[in-house]
Parts: structure tokens; C-alpha cells; sequence
């Protein structure tokens, strides 16, 4: 089935339906599907940063999580 035909397919599934409750669904997935598609445009700064940081993974520079848990419980214990 073609974009086109999908579209049309659920346009008139919509027209048809009375649940509120389907009808929110839809909305909901239907605008989670548009924000997880946006484009996020980075600065120099920004692309820097990523750079170091896959750098520095690839070094082995970095902590895991049950490392970085057990940091942050000290931290907090002092």
C-alpha cells in the first residue's frame, strides 16, 4: 500500500469513528511521530563537544552506569 493510500485509508477510518478516546490515541501517536522527526541543526561548539566525547569513548574514557551511581553516592555522602 502506497503513502498515499494509507493516508486515505486512515483519513476516512477517522471520519468514521466516534471513540474520543481512539480519537486521542491517534492524536497522540500522530504527534509523538512529528516531533521525534525533527531536525536539530548544531552549532561548532556543539559538534565539538560530540567529537570529544566520541574520542574519549573510544579511548575508553568513560564511566558506566553502576560506576557513575556509585560516584554520585559518595559525592552525596560527604
Amino acid at each position: 500500500m502506497s503513502t498515499i493510500e494509507l493516508q486515505n485509508l486512515l483519513i476516512e477510518k477517522i471520519k468514521l469513528t466516534d471513540d474520543d478516546k481512539l480519537l486521542e490515541e491517534a492524536s497522540r501517536l500522530l504527534e509523538a511521530g512529528i516531533e521525534e522527526s525533527d531536525v536539530y541543526i548544531l552549532n561548532d561548539e556543539q559538534k565539538e563537544a560530540i567529537e570529544q566525547g566520541r574520542k574519549q569513548i573510544s579511548k575508553g574514557e568513560y564511566l558506566t552506569d553502576a560506576e557513575s551511581n556509585k560516584e554520585i553516592d559518595e559525592w552525596l555522602s560527604k
